[in-house]
């Protein structure tokens, strides 16, 4: 028999072989599902990880990579702040829903306008958005103590609500011959979002993940806020000694990761996507919880777990396309990642021993 010893601290090997090991019982299992569906694991697994780099298509799928990827990090760098706190931000995917709507709102007050300030204005709009849905489960967790696990997650359904009655009503495009949705802003120039340099899928909101790594890795590790941050989460009552103030830091953590996701929201609407409709959302928000705990909450990390996860969003689409594999098993597949990785992380925290 076996038992579990606690660590008294986590070993670095560790916190770097688990993500690795938690991506290969992902393929390994995966493949299982795979088969058992019917289809051939090796080349699912191959069309999904392999593919979108080097396959016939990659023309098209390299350049998506980043388009994936952007909004990924963005979201999952103001996370990962609250999650080092201890504070779980769930909600993350009605703050970006939020932050869109927000964005396109500026957009389509200002149209047909043609002006330099109406972008800048749509990114100020979009972070403030998110901002304040994240502020919602805050407010609530310091005036009444309830959980902005659950607050931060049932708001999900209520942002989704919203953008589907902005498509149907007060956003509807009037000459959109009666189809719910806004206009499409990449037909607006001064509301756009392009590719600044072609065929490679960078654009603004990529730009914006890559500074939101740099703020998160200076603040983790260069400024006394991440050491509150830190000493929050590992010893909540000796943060308080040190001066920490747990309602300041919890708004604190989780506007800010509102606002990110709110700016990742406004930058697919203005870009990828393009315009609010009644579906507006592709679960970014959530997937990027998994790009956090794979990424170790730390700047690298996510910018290689986003890059990865962008990976499987692709692949996974052209699996659907090629091997004709459910959305669903896709998604399943997604979930098996985050499911293995907090499975391993038990060996940062725990050394198995044989009972004597």
């Amino acid at each position: 028999m076996f038992r579990l010893e606690p660590r008294a601290s986590a070993p670095l090997i560790w916190q770097v072989v688990t993500p690795v090991l938690a991506v290969i019982a992902t393929m390994f299992v995966g493949g299982l599902l795979f088969a058992a569906l019917g289809f051939d694991p090796v080349a699912a697994i191959r069309t999904i990880f392999w593919d979108p780099l080097f396959g016939p298509a990659a023309g098209y799928s390299r350049p998506q990579l980043l388009v994936k990827a952007g909004p990924l990090i963005l979201i999952a760098s103001g996370l990962a702040l609250g999650f080092r706190a201890g504070i779980w931000n769930i909600g993350a995917e009605g703050q970006y829903i939020i932050g869109a709507i927000c964005g396109a709102a500026v957009a389509l007050a200002a149209y047909p306008h043609e002006a330099f300030w109406i972008f800048p204005a749509m990114i100020v709009a979009g972070a403030a958005g998110g901002w304040a849905w994240g502020m919602i489960p805050a407010l609530l967790r310091n005036w009444f103590g309830a959980s902005e696990i659950l607050v931060s997650l049932m708001l999900v359904y209520v942002a989704q609500k919203i953008a589907a009655w902005m498509a149907f009503g007060p956003m509807k495009n009037p000459e959109g011959f009666n189809f719910p949705g806004s206009r499409n802003l990449q037909q607006y120039p001064s509301a756009s979002n392009p590719e600044l340099i072609a065929n490679t899928g960078l654009h603004w909101g990529v730009i914006a993940a890559v500074i939101a790594l740099l703020v998160t890795w200076f603040i983790m590790s260069r400024h006394i806020l991440g050491f509150r941050i830190r000493t929050a989460g590992a010893a909540p009552r000796a943060a308080r000694f040190a001066g920490v103030r747990p309602q300041r830091l919890v708004a604190l953590c989780l506007g800010l990761s509102g606002a990110l996701a709110g700016l990742a929201g406004l930058f697919e609407v203005a870009g990828p996507a393009g315009q609010i409709t009644e579906s507006f959302g592709s679960g970014y928000g959530f997937t990027a919880i998994i790009v956090a705990f794979l990424g170790r909450l730390h700047p690298l990390g996510i910018l290689l777990a986003g890059l990865l996860m962008a990976l499987t969003y692709i692949g996974g689409e052209l699996a659907q396309m090629m091997l004709q594999l459910p959305a669903s098993t896709v998604q399943v597949f997604q979930g098996m990642l985050l499911f293995f990785i907090l499975g391993f992380d038990i060996l940062t925290r725990y050394r198995i021993r044989r009972r004597g």
